[in-house]
């Protein structure tokens, strides 16, 4: 899971640019008439709007774990089975961006994006010297269920969907384990079964990358923080920036990039997003993750393998920042209902922006059946017939 990056500079770089109007082009820029300001979040909240009548759009603040927790909840049917995904981070929320990837799920699923405590609108919402001492692993998973029983309720769902995603595949795992009876599947994505094990094969990795490529600088780097976990496990932040810095500059975080500035920016032009939202993700991060670092060095799940729901895992085969060796190994000697490892060839650990056409192919194809039949499963039963000659089963 990423480091927090620093927040993207576009409105300085046009601050300066005007600066450089007003100071030195003065009467060019007055011989112009200035262009109207384009709002992009506008054009980006009412290009997505939803607008069928079965369909919901909403932004909501609600009581959870004694605090006030932010979700959006979207879907062109409210029939339709509920999808929560589980952010990663520690404090990394993916509502701001989920406008660039997830509009294809919302014919197919009602999908709530989460903000956890001490992360991006959530962090707004509540004091942060209060909420720092709660943070903990165990506690944001208790929220999850909290959330599930919130959305069971408003929405009159008897389960949902869950997708974790890198830290929030710790939580969405734990979820899974604790309370199945919530939960139609699982689905892991950038999955960690233990943080130490991860840690030692992600670094493992990384030095082998350094090496193919002949980088004295990231060899030298790299060097100095082993042994990669510390002895006793514990994972210090320094160290692990160092070894997110490489392994992100050798693709292992998006394939074929050396860095992930391009899928941070997206949050700048969040319709769901303030000003102040989007500079609480690093605010948020720089909260939680002394408190959460020790729960991913402690968390292990490599000998829990009964699960009472289905569980699938979506891997990247370039994934160093969570190693997806690691997570196929340990599906292999997992007991659940059904369970099901999918490979993403062309991704590390970011695959619904790095492959959002095959993410939206296996959520239809290989979640959706998870659930009880209903529209969107008559709607997929349609879809299929026309792509294999197989009569069209409405459901009905």
């Amino acid at each position: 899971m990423p480091l927090p990056s620093p927040l993207r500079r576009c409105l300085s770089v046009l601050t300066r640019c005007l600066a450089v109007c007003g100071l030195t082009l003065g009467v060019a820029c007055a011989s112009n008439p200035p262009k109207p300001v384009v709002d992009a979040r506008a054009i980006i909240a009412d290009a997505r709007k939803i607008a069928t009548r079965e369909g919901v759009e909403e932004l909501l603040k609600i009581p959870v774990g004694g605090t006030e927790q932010w979700s959006s909840v979207r879907g062109r049917d409210r029939n339709n089975p509920i999808l929560l995904m589980i952010h990663g981070g520690p404090a990394s929320p993916e509502l701001p961006t989920s406008w660039a990837f997830q509009g294809g799920w919302e014919d197919f699923f009602t999908v709530v994006q989460w903000d956890q405590r001490g992360s991006g609108k959530t962090y707004n919402a509540n004091d942060p010297a209060r909420i720092g001492p709660t943070l903990s692993l165990d506690r944001i998973t208790e929220d999850a269920a909290e959330v599930v029983q919130y959305l069971r309720g408003r929405y009159g769902k008897e389960k949902v969907f869950v997708l974790g995603h890198s830290w929030g595949s710790l939580v969405g795992l734990g979820l899974a384990h604790r309370h199945p009876e919530l939960l139609f599947a699982y689905v892991g994505m950038g999955q960690v079964i233990s943080g130490q094990e991860n840690e030692r094969v992600g670094y493992a990795l990384t030095l082998a990358a350094a090496e193919a490529a002949h980088n004295a600088e990231a060899l030298q780097e790299l060097k100095s923080i082993a042994p990669y976990p510390e002895q006793d496990g514990s994972l210090p932040i320094q160290k692990l920036g160092i070894e997110r810095k490489w392994s992100n500059a050798f693709g292992g975080l998006v394939h074929g990039r050396d860095g992930i500035g391009h899928y941070l920016n997206l949050a700048e032009l969040s319709p769901d997003y303030t000003a102040k939202d989007v500079e609480a993700m690093d605010l948020g991060s720089q909260l939680s993750l002394p408190h959460l670092l020790p729960d991913l060095a402690r968390f292990d799940f490599m000998q829990v393998t009964d699960f009472g729901c289905p569980v699938i895992l979506f891997a990247g085969r370039h994934d160093t920042t969570t190693p997806s060796q690691v997570a196929a190994g340990w599906l292999q000697r997992v007991s659940a209902p059904s369970k099901q490892l999918v490979w993403f060839e062309h991704s590390a650990h970011m695959m619904m922006v790095e492959e959002p056409g095959r993410v939206l192919l296996h959520l239809v194809q290989d979640v959706l059946p998870l659930a009880a039949r209903g529209p969107a499963q008559a709607q997929y039963s349609c879809w299929m017939s026309q792509n294999t000659a197989v009569r069209c089963d409405t459901g009905k």
